[in-house]
């Protein structure tokens, strides 16, 4: 199975690319939602007041328009109300002076008109009721002339009329600021608008005592309205125009009040109250009465330019608050302008460093998980320290990322103490199966010793000698089960060997370890040697995938190992023509050969701990072992070897190889059949610079057998003895001393070698002739 490559601290995936930029848009929403915040209420706030400075700009701009006009057509209309009252009354009024007065009284009204609908298109407006109402006034101003020309109709009602234009301007005073939000705005609308009441309250004295004549004649109507009109003006100025009038204004109405004009005005007021008579006709005025007109003309314009002045002074305070409005907008807009860069630059700020904090702690994290733990991991489980400065610390930091980085702290040291103790719990069981496999392997030893000396005791009687070889056979199998453990456990494989082995001795040692070796089919090289220290682990890893070749095919048929260089090294092909196995089965299978499992995985696998094992061999030697499905629809299991690992037979030969003598292959009889079958449960072994080695991997004894004798007394190739322990690992081996010397034969190791592989075909040859025999 292909290991699952890591992501890399390098670049970040598709899945933490996501994840960051849901935190980023998090913490923007975080900003922007108190900006957004903060706007609104702004936005809120400064609407009613630019409407407000708007609307005040707007009523400025119209009173500036209308003002001046508007305090002319007032005055005069008052003024024609009283000539007409004059006039009316016969008093000393000339044609050519009323005509003067009205002609006078229609400019100011074509001004007021003009004025007022400039002052509306500019802003905007509509016609205002008001403004209207005094237009539809003015617009009846010639009917009541000429009733007044006539003398028709009831005075009263003429003079009503002029009273009633002046009402109309007054109101649109009022209404000039009636709409403000602003109280202060509002009361000093309402002084000024007091004030011209107070004057026309002066003006309908006057013409009321007008409207008496030389007779000095009132009706109780008239008389009735002038005492109102003087209640009126003194008690709405002491009450509502003195108090709110300024200093500076204060002083100036006080000085008209203390010319001798006013004072005349207040005390004809007086006199006319306390001192006029009840006649049948009506009210008879008092002779003071006269004096009215000369002291009315003494302080009128004066007190009109005073009421003007009040007029403009409120358009100016009405301008200068609007100014301030937007004073107050643009400060508004201003300061939550700075209040939005404090809040923006703090999460701006906040956010960087949270970010920041959040990469490093990332950075961190990914750096631990995919490099520092696993290296971690590996020392332990290898038995090596750790340095406890490679693992995060508590930093004891209160506030979230600093939590998380704690808690990810403590999360490692508990993952590093958990595998420290499955590192020492797999120690302790590796050293606990090897001391198992130390004293089975003892009892092993002892029972192949035995075989030995049972096999030089009884070999005269083939049929013993054969099932003594049987068990031998079983043995072995024993042997190398006990030899995984050791492996499995952590232990290896000592190799006694101290010259090169040729790759064909190699694959028949190999063989000769498998139960069913007969189906084996070898096909090596002879030029090519393997270097001494590994051929023990080499031939062990063969016999592992021969062996499982052989159980997982057909009975019949052969399996094929070939051995060949190619570019890498030395190739070893192990065929067999087992059943079909599936892609995933494959990937499944390699993965056990490319990884060491954990316990569990072995303990869920004991059916096939060969592959671990194989695996395990193969990461020692530097070798590669991989299973794909062969072209005949086995299994193939391809095993490269290592060039380093590989020396040429040849150069091993050079000056060590004596004359070969030529030795015959005789023909094989029945007991030869016996007799391979013994022979290839083991390996042949020698002192020379080529030692082919039995399954048992013990040491050959220093002189090679003497050659077999047959029952013709036709001389065969002498078979190698078999010496125990040659190969077992060293907490395995018990000491054997050989019971007999021998002396070295003068064949060469090859010649004993190439004598067995010709003794071996004619074998095989007889027992192919004897099958075809039987019926």
């Amino acid at each position: 199975m292909s290991p699952i490559e890591p992501e890399g601290t390098g670049g970040q995936s598709p899945t933490r690319r996501r994840r960051t930029l849901r935190l980023r848009t998090l913490l923007i929403w975080l900003a922007i939602v108190p900006i957004l915040a903060m706007s609104t209420q702004v936005v809120m706030t400064a609407q009613p007041l630019m409407h407000q400075s708007e609307q005040l700009r707007a009523d400025v701009a119209v009173g500036k328009r209308i003002d001046v006009p508007l305090t002319r057509l007032m005055a005069k209309v008052q003024a024609e109300r009283t000539m007409t009252a004059t006039w009316w009354a016969g008093g000393s009024v000339s044609e050519k002076e009323l005509r003067e007065r009205r002609a006078a009284t229609d400019r100011a009204a074509d001004e007021f008109r003009r004025a007022a609908d400039g002052a509306l298109a500019a802003t905007g407006r509509e016609d205002g009721h008001y403004v209207a109402e005094l237009k539809h006034g003015l617009a009846d101003l010639a009917a009541f002339r000429e009733r007044a020309d006539a003398r028709s109709g009831d005075a009263d009602r003429t003079i009503g009329y002029y009273s009633d234009l002046v009402d109309h301007i007054i109101r649109v005073y009022q209404n000039e600021f009636s709409h403000a939000e602003d109280a202060e705005l509002i009361q000093e609308s309402g002084v000024v608008v007091t004030v011209f009441t107070v004057s026309e309250m002066v003006a309908r004295e006057t013409t009321i005592l007008a409207m008496a004549g030389p007779s000095r004649r009132l009706s109780p109507s008239g008389f009735a309205e002038f005492v109102n009109s003087v209640g009126s003006q003194r008690y709405q100025y002491d009450e509502w125009v003195a108090p709110y009038l300024t200093a500076e204004d204060k002083a100036a109405y006080d000085q008209v009040f203390a010319s001798d004009g006013w004072k005349t005005k207040v005390r004809i007021e007086d006199a006319v109250i306390s001192d006029h008579q009840n006649i049948a006709s009506g009210i008879k005025l008092p002779k003071e009465a006269d004096a009215w007109r000369a002291a009315y003309d003494k302080f009128a314009a004066r007190v009109a330019a005073l009421d003007a002045e009040q007029g403009r002074a409120l358009l100016v305070r009405a301008d200068a608050k609007a100014t301030q409005l937007e004073n107050e907008v643009v400060w508004l807009i201003v300061g939550n302008g700075a209040a939005v860069l404090a809040v923006a630059a703090v999460i701006v700020l906040t956010t960087r460093s949270v970010l920041r904090r959040l990469h490093g702690l990332h950075q961190r994290t990914v750096a631990m998980a995919e490099d520092t733990l696993p290296d971690v991991v590996a020392r332990l489980q290898r038995g090596q320290p750790v340095d406890d400065d490679a693992l995060p610390a508590v930093s004891g930091d209160q506030d979230e990322v600093g939590r998380i980085s704690d808690a990810f702290a403590r999360v490692v040291s508990v993952s590093v103490d958990g595998h420290a103790r499955l590192a020492a719990e797999r120690q302790g069981f590796g050293m606990f199966a090897a001391g198992i496999a130390s004293r089975t392997g003892n009892l092993v030893s002892r029972q192949l010793t035995l075989t030995d000396e049972l096999q030089d005791t009884f070999g005269h009687d083939e049929e013993l000698l054969a099932r003594l070889m049987r068990s031998d056979q079983l043995t072995v199998g024993m042997r190398r089960q006990i030899e995984n453990l050791l492996i499995l456990a952590g232990g290896e494989i000592p190799d006694p060997h101290t010259e090169p082995m040729r790759v064909a001795d190699l694959l028949r040692e190999a063989a000769a370890e498998v139960e069913d070796f007969r189906r084996i089919e070898r096909q090596a090289l002879d030029e090519i040697s393997v270097v001494p220290r590994v051929i023990s682990e080499i031939s062990h890893l063969l016999a592992e995938l021969l062996d499982n070749a052989t159980r997982f095919s057909p009975p019949q048929s052969k399996v094929v190992v070939r051995a060949e260089l190619v570019t890498d090294g030395l190739l070893v092909d192990i065929e067999d023509r087992g059943p079909r196995v599936t892609a995933a089965t494959y990937e499944e299978m390699n993965g056990r050969l490319h990884s060491a499992p954990p316990y569990s995985v072995l303990a869920e696998n004991a059916h096939r701990l060969g592959l671990f094992v194989v695996g395990h061999i193969a990461e020692q030697l530097g070798a590669t072992v991989t299973l794909r499905r062969s072209v005949y629809g086995g299994t193939s299991a391809v095993v490269i070897l290592p060039e380093e690992l590989l020396v040429p037979t040849e150069s091993v030969r050079a000056g060590k190889e004596a004359p070969r003598a030529a030795t015959p292959a005789p023909a094989p009889g029945p007991l030869d059949e016996r007799r391979s079958e013994l022979v290839l449960h083991a390996k042949t072994g020698a002192a020379g610079p080529r030692t082919p080695e039995r399954s048992l991997k013990r040491p050959v004894r220093s002189k090679p057998p003497v050659p077999s004798v047959t029952r013709d007394g036709d001389a065969k190739p002498a078979l190698p003895e078999r010496v125990p322990q040659a190969h077992i690992a060293e907490q395995l081996r018990a000491p054997h001393v050989p019971k007999t010397a021998v002396h070295q034969d003068a064949a060469t190791p090859e010649e004993v070698a190439d004598a067995w592989a010709d003794y071996e075909h004619g074998t095989q040859t007889v027992e192919e002739e004897l099958r075809q025999e039987q019926p």
